[in-house]
């Protein structure tokens, strides 16, 4: 079944506007993922497991900082092409493209964006080939949607700084080898540092009991009085805006993540519709069928179409927060309702692992959420139409 998936559909002729060169990226990681990711990903879901075994084939095929320059391991792709591997990524399941969107926009990104020329050359290229994970911590045990609110701190000891804090709901944390921390100096600025497997007071414990994500680890970084040498400050930003401007990164891919689940559930819902028979004739011949079909097509176009240009504000460095937090917002929920409606195409058979639907629906759940949550991003929207700020 796995085979089938992937069938390109491009309703509005996308294709002819993205160069050779991304489409060949795009193939070339759909090729792989179909041969090497589709066919276990069922059953590391269940297991509630990320299968680590994919992550240099994650590597191979440029998922991890396509945007870094190739002097630091990346391949210096564009903004379109991420978003093209974000979205193929997201079609086999959103734990997997969760992991390369949080190793390129959470870790990648602030390190070459804030980081020094010595901790670019130190982090970058392992991270780029996957010899070393990731992940990013911002969100809080008490503060995910105010993340200015944050308790994690550190204290200048003269030789080292000394970190105390926790982070919450942490893609990768279980088996991470660097965080990029956000945490309060003595003053209440925010900065980021670069937190090491091993440090002594450093631990990372896996969150179970997941119904959504399950093919992603997820947990927590615990801070207890943490030595953190003073050259894995990132010294390029500080303030709040610094983990925000890898937020956007984020959500930028997120966006285009959300097509490749919707994709996914929009293939299934047309291949079933030719081929469950009922009163003597396929479901698809009946005009509530055709109805939510010709619906989700229109949804997935309208989609591809904005997410194009939005990459192309990227590319020309001229995207803003509010029309990535736009983007994100619509694409997600998009993706959900198709993936319910895909579910009741389907009937019974659509809450079964022979079909994407439930585990993409269960997974978009999460994604409707993380990122800056749905409502929060409305409020970004109305921020930028008033002027007025909502938040306090």
């Amino acid at each position: 079944m796995a085979a089938d998936r992937y069938q390109p559909h491009d309703f509005y002729q996308i294709d002819e506007l993205l160069t050779d060169e991304q489409k060949l990226v795009r193939d070339s990681a759909r090729e792989w993922l179909k041969k090497e990711v589709s066919p276990i990903i069922e059953d590391y879901y269940e297991r509630a497991e990320f299968p680590k075994q994919i992550v240099p084939g994650l590597a191979s095929i440029g998922a991890f900082g396509p945007y870094i320059p190739e002097e630091y391991g990346g391949a210096g792709l564009d903004q379109i092409t991420y978003g093209l591997l974000m979205q193929e990524l997201e079609r086999v399941d959103s734990g997997v493209r969760s992991t390369a969107s949080v190793q390129s926009s959470l870790v990648m990104y602030p390190i070459f964006k804030f980081g020094s020329e010595e901790q670019k050359q130190k982090y970058l290229p392992k991270l780029a080939s996957g010899e070393m994970i990731g992940c990013f911590g911002l969100t809080e045990p008490d503060h995910g949607s105010n993340p200015g609110g944050m308790v994690t701190n550190f204290v200048d000891k003269g030789d080292h700084y000394l970190l105390n804090g926790a982070k919450m709901w942490i893609s990768n944390s279980p088996f991470a080898d660097i965080a990029v921390v956000w945490a309060k100096d003595e003053t209440g600025r925010i900065h980021g540092l670069v937190v090491e497997r091993g440090m002594d007071g450093f631990t990372t414990p896996e969150i179970h009991g997941k119904w959504s994500l399950r093919a992603s680890a997820t947990g927590e970084l615990v801070f207890d009085n943490v030595k953190v040498p003073k050259e894995n400050l990132l010294p390029g930003k500080s303030g709040l805006g610094a983990p925000l401007a890898c937020l956007d990164s984020a959500r930028y891919g997120i966006a285009w993540g959300a097509i490749g689940a919707a994709l996914d559930c929009y293939d299934a819902a047309v291949r079933y519709s030719k081929e469950r028979m009922q009163f003597d004739k396929p479901i698809g011949s009946f005009q509530l069928i055709q109805k939510k079909l010709a619906e989700m097509l229109t949804e997935i176009t309208k989609a591809q179409v904005l997410t194009w240009r939005l990459g192309v504000l990227r590319n020309e460095g001229r995207a803003t927060t509010a029309q990535i937090s736009l983007a994100k917002r619509n694409n997600v929920d998009m993706a959900l309702s198709i993936a319910r409606e895909a579910r009741q195409i389907h009937g019974g058979m659509g809450i079964t692992n022979e079909y994407p639907i439930m585990r993409h629906m269960m997974n978009l759940e999460s994604v409707i959420t993380y990122e800056g949550t749905h409502d929060i991003h409305l409020l970004i929207l109305g921020h930028h139409i008033t002027e007025l700020q909502a938040f306090k």
